[in-house]
């Protein structure tokens, strides 16, 4: 689930490649949430913000903060990015996908965001 793997939490191992995979993707994530950390921490409320964000190995509150601010954002985007796929798919296979697509669209105009699993153990899903 994107939101466990944004947020550091994500349980699955995978295999050796994946694994190697992963590595990278946590190193690159490192990168990106140490410039986000240094962003927040020199602002206004920098003192406020580093009194917060004391992790500055993983910032897994940083994470946290950060993906509950963005995941509606988030899953506007894959919602986008799947609705032209399975429009593409329908193209391609003559209303193979009809019903996801009604189901895709009617998430995007209701702007339903269902992240309510995010808070759902991983194992339990």
């Amino acid at each position: 689930d994107i939101g466990d793997i944004v947020r550091g939490k994500d349980l699955y191992l995978g295999n050796t490649y994946e694994s190697a995979q992963r590595d990278k993707l946590e190193k690159n994530k490192k990168e990106i949430y140490g410039k986000i950390h240094s962003e927040v921490t020199n602002g206004s409320n920098g003192e406020a913000a580093k009194e917060r964000y004391k992790d500055t190995d993983n910032y897994y509150e940083l994470r946290e903060d950060w993906w509950t601010v963005n995941r509606a954002t988030v899953w506007i985007f894959f919602l986008h990015v799947m609705y032209q796929r399975v429009m593409f798919t329908i193209l391609e296979k003559h209303v193979r996908w009809g019903k996801v697509t009604l189901m895709i669209n009617a998430h995007v105009l209701n702007g339903d965001v269902p992240t309510y699993f995010d808070y759902v153990p991983q194992y339990l899903r």
